[in-house]
């Protein structure tokens, strides 16, 4: 039985291939601290496909463990995800870290932190890109990022105007308000293909957002067919973090 055109990522594929266009994928990964089976899981998958991942690293809790795994993960890149990921937010807003909830030098002074301690743990993985915990930042920090050294910034949806570039996420693969494991597969193709149409039009990118430690089978294997079907593409690539910054224009003096 042949897929439904909404659903059918191969033949979207086909249209950039015929267009003379490169699919553009990319993978965040969130919520990192320490090695553990799953990130062990997520990195022995990526590493089989060729697919880069982005980790999206706790700053206060991780340390050297986590260093000396990505040694062994040539693919992986380390991206600053708020500091301890604690929500500051008060009833009935939602759930936030880098919000106006507290004054914005004590929050700025925790992201500079963070900076500071991923940069000097990870080197050259290391990226100058913060992702809010829980996709959610205020505006009021965002032009005050660059000078902590941040080159950009990833939350969930399409990307916008704003004091700092984006580099957002499009999919997430959980079902977070519902079975809290993975989305209904047909649902993901049809977000993917949708964006990958919004994509071939615009020559932006597809972000896919994964969360390696509540990952259920459905997901593992939703995975492996998605990195299995779009890595033997020829109008497909799933590249890194690092490229997506280094396409970016160089930060103003």
């Amino acid at each position: 039985m042949n897929a439904r055109a909404d659903t059918d990522i191969t033949a979207v594929l086909d249209r950039f291939q015929e267009a003379g266009k490169i699919a553009r994928f990319w993978l965040r990964d969130d919520d990192a601290i320490d090695p553990t089976p799953a990130l062990d899981r997520l990195l022995d998958l990526t590493d089989a496909h060729g697919v880069p991942v982005a980790l999206a690293v706790i700053p206060e809790p991780t340390g050297e463990a986590l260093v000396e795994r990505l040694e062994n993960a040539p693919l992986a890149s380390v991206t600053v995800h708020g500091w301890r990921h604690a929500n500051h937010a008060i009833e009935p807003f939602k759930k936030r870290e880098l919000g106006a909830d507290r004054p914005i030098d004590v929050v700025l002074a925790e992201l500079s932190l963070g900076f500071g301690k991923l940069s000097a743990l990870h080197g050259s993985r290391f990226q100058p890109v913060l992702v809010p915990p829980w996709n959610r930042i205020d505006t009021a920090l965002l032009p005050s990022l660059s000078r902590l050294g941040f080159r950009a910034f990833s939350v969930y949806g399409p990307e916008k105007p704003a004091a700092l570039p984006m580099i957002n996420t499009h999919v997430d693969v959980m079902d977070w308000h519902g079975t809290r494991g993975c989305r209904d597969r047909d649902t993901l193709r049809r977000e993917i293909v949708s964006r990958l149409n919004v994509c071939l039009e615009t020559d932006g990118c597809l972000g896919l957002l994964t969360h390696h430690l509540v990952h259920d089978e459905a997901v593992w294997a939703f995975l492996g067919h998605l990195f299995e079907a779009t890595g033997s593409h020829p109008a497909c690539r799933w590249v890194g973090l690092p490229d997506l910054v280094g396409d970016m224009p160089p930060p103003e003096e």
